[in-house]
């Protein structure tokens, strides 16, 4: 199944035009992400949220940054019919790939039958997708007792990452996130650029604004950075950090409205000076391993 998972993956056939396939977004050459600060789909129009690295999506629960969907089987399908990504009618799909003759073949090794079905899609991509972890980094080999894999200024900014820069209220555990929702006052609420996250999903007002934390493991080579891909240097997104990130000001006409996306809490005023941030990135890179090469698949004819 993890045959057809990858084949699928690498498929532009996935799409309506044939030309963006699941890599075009999730380059594993980039760190299955695509380095631009939002994703650009089916007939080069812009989306207006940054595409989240696949590293260990499996471990990942909700997915998306408004965490919109639990099933990494059913993810697929926000992207495959999307207008904007890859502005395919899913409905369509199962039969469109029914007539590549080579991937009934390859259903039947991976299923009971041949039968193409938007399950089985889903199954054999969720599959695939399993395999997409981090290697190990230098902050593994310290964790496992080797004492001179981090550098003097990395283990500083280990100490820096648990304290003072309060990186850890959010990263934290094996993967470097909580998996839970924030605000960081980039939601440009009431603006041209308004995205107000959860709640487009929840319509909970409690989460204006709101986005899952990302996982920070090989963070030094996922950017940009944030829901909106706003920064592509890890001193800048630090800088934000340090001046508690933004906190945007109702203008008059909203003074008075009870859903005015807020700033987290957890979000403080930071005093790291210039050594600080060194060593902070320093510690970032440490949990951070190259991307692998990926051998592209021959796809079925």
């Amino acid at each position: 199944m993890t045959t057809l998972g990858k084949k699928l993956f690498f498929d532009p056939r996935l799409s309506s035009s044939n030309q963006i396939s699941c890599s075009s977004c999730h380059d594993p050459a980039r760190a299955w992400s695509d380095a631009r600060p939002t994703a650009v789909g089916h007939d080069h129009q812009t989306g207006k949220r940054n595409v989240p690295s696949l590293l260990n999506i499996w471990a990942m629960d909700p997915l998306f940054w408004d965490g919109r969907e639990d099933s990494l089987a059913a993810q697929y399908i926000h992207a495959v019919s999307d207008s904007i990504e890859m502005n395919q009618n899913p409905d369509a799909l199962p039969g469109k790939l029914a007539s590549i003759s080579g991937y009934n073949t390859l259903f039947a090794r991976a299923f009971p039958d041949s039968s193409i079905t938007l399950g089985r899609i889903g199954q054999a991509l969720a599959q695939f997708q399993r395999t997409i972890v981090s290697r190990e980094s230098d902050f593994d080999r310290f964790v496992q007792g080797e004492k001179q894999a981090l550098s003097d200024e990395a283990l500083r900014g280990l100490h820096l990452f648990r304290t003072k820069a309060r990186c850890m209220n959010c990263h934290h555990g094996r993967r470097f996130t909580d998996q839970k929702f924030h605000n960081l006052g980039l939601h440009y609420y009431g603006r041209k650029r308004e995205d107000l996250g959860r709640y487009n999903v929840t319509g909970d007002p409690e989460d204006m604004g709101k986005f899952r934390t990302p996982s920070l493991r090989d963070v030094a080579y996922t950017g940009p950075w944030f829901h909106n891909g706003l920064v592509n240097d890890l001193e800048h997104a630090i800088n934000m950090y340090e001046h508690g990130m933004a906190r945007p000001e109702p203008r008059p006409s909203m003074q008075d409205d009870p859903h005015y996306p807020v700033t987290s809490t957890l979000l403080k005023e930071l005093d790291l000076t210039k050594a600080d941030k060194s060593a902070l990135i320093a510690f970032l890179r440490s949990i951070s391993e190259r991307p692998r090469r990926v051998r592209r698949p021959e796809l079925p004819q």
